[in-house]
């Protein structure tokens, strides 16, 4: 049973320099994740703000022409052609088109924060589901190497058999642990392939090798994840989104405000009566007067600004407990993974006592068997805790914007 050897020489000598090799391309990221729909229509929304932040500064009223045309009969006159025409336009209040500004300006912020969010999002999916597909190629190769040493367990066992130096039963007992052994092989290919299936589908445009690259080494210092904490804190686009709108709504609240008086019209009337004549021109000039509608909208704008301000407040504590989360789980995390490694150590030195025990015929092949199942299980325990703890560093990465 010595392959057990290179399974250790495989999964114990990963390189912890290695670090980034676990990742795809960094340019072809960058790509997929701008051609994923929910990048793309976060962008479609921001245009919609820079476009509504436009409008907004060219302000709600434009130019309106009206007129009348009449052609009068009078019994002793005759008839007359008469008409009137009007040109009129409203204009904002002193102060209401900075406000206008100020309300395109931060809708622009937080639409910006919202489309750098949506990245953010889909690089966190991402990530999730390209370590769903390592964690799971990492266990494949785990049972497929276990496959690999029972076989040849199975064959060293039926030659000493036909040398009647292992018993009928010796032979039965390998044959059911490599029997066992081939079924995990089968649920972590099939669990490979489906987690390869919901890569694929998610991000069509991310090149994937045949087989998943190895589970890299998750070495970090403590230190650098307590730096990575405070980033994600201050590179947070939620936190910066809520802080635009919580802006915008205020700006608004402050435009209803002074739109509880009504911006006036000013225009220019000529008219031609009885035939030509009687002529004129002059001005025209206009005010809705505000009453209890303008200030229900007033106070209504006035709710929701400061709705925004304590949203603001919660996308805070949201962002803060994700910092502390994803710096608690990647401490954890790597610490398991250390732990880990030492299980697998010890578990490879208890196999080679009991070796050597069975070599002697001190023990028999179900305790032999017993410790070639642990070291299996020791195994994929390290496998398991080596990508869940590269899972929650990277996650680490990506929410501190390092990444």
């Amino acid at each position: 049973m010595r392959p057990i050897t290179t399974m250790a020489a495989t999964f114990l000598l990963v390189s912890p320099l290695a670090a980034e090799t676990g990742l795809p391309d960094e340019a072809t990221v960058q790509q997929v994740l701008d051609d994923h729909p929910s990048v793309v229509a976060a962008r479609a929304r921001l245009e919609a703000a820079r476009s509504r932040a436009a409008g907004l500064r060219r302000g709600p009223h434009e130019v309106t022409l009206s007129g009348s045309y009449t052609r009068r009969s009078v019994d002793i006159g005759g008839e007359f052609d008469e008409y009137d025409a009007q040109v009129t336009r409203a204009f904002r209040l002193p102060g209401k088109a900075r406000l206008d500004r100020q309300i395109g300006q931060h809708g622009i912020a937080a639409a910006s924060n919202l489309a750098e969010d949506a990245r953010h999002q889909a690089a966190l999916l991402l990530s999730e589901q390209w370590f769903d597909w390592l964690s799971a190629s990492a266990r494949a190769k785990v049972d497929r190497t276990a496959v690999a040493n029972y076989e040849k367990s199975l064959a060293a066992i039926t030659r000493r058999m036909h040398l009647r130096d292992a018993a009928r039963l010796d032979v039965d007992l390998a044959r059911a642990a490599l029997a066992e052994a081939r079924v995990a092989l089968d649920r972590s290919e099939g669990g490979t392939a489906l987690a390869r299936a919901r890569l694929e589908a998610h991000f069509p445009g991310l090149p994937l090798p045949i087989e998943a690259p190895d589970l890299p080494s998750p070495e970090i210092s403590d230190t650098r994840l307590s730096q990575l904490r405070d980033l994600v804190v201050l590179n947070s686009h939620e936190i910066g989104a809520a802080r635009a709108e919580a802006k915008r709504r205020a700006s608004i609240a402050d435009r209803m405000d002074k739109d509880r008086l009504a911006d006036p019209s000013v225009g220019v009337r000529v008219f031609s009566e009885s035939g030509g004549a009687e002529t004129g021109a002059g001005l025209v000039f206009s005010i809705p007067l505000g009453g209890g509608h303008r200030r229900a909208l007033a106070g209504e704008a006035a709710a929701l600004a400061s709705a925004a301000r304590a949203q603001e407040g919660l996308a805070r504590y949201n962002v803060e407990e994700t910092a502390d989360a994803d710096l608690v789980e990647a401490r954890y995390r790597t610490a398991a993974w250390r732990r880990s490694r030492e299980a697998v150590e010890a578990q490879i030195a208890a196999l080679r006592k009991l070796r050597k025990g069975y070599e002697l015929g001190e023990i028999d092949l179900t305790d032999l068997l017993l410790g070639e199942r642990m070291v299996h299980h020791a195994f994929l325990s390290e496998t398991e805790a080596r990508g869940e703890a590269m899972r929650a560093i990277t996650k680490l990465r990506i929410d501190s914007h390092e990444l």
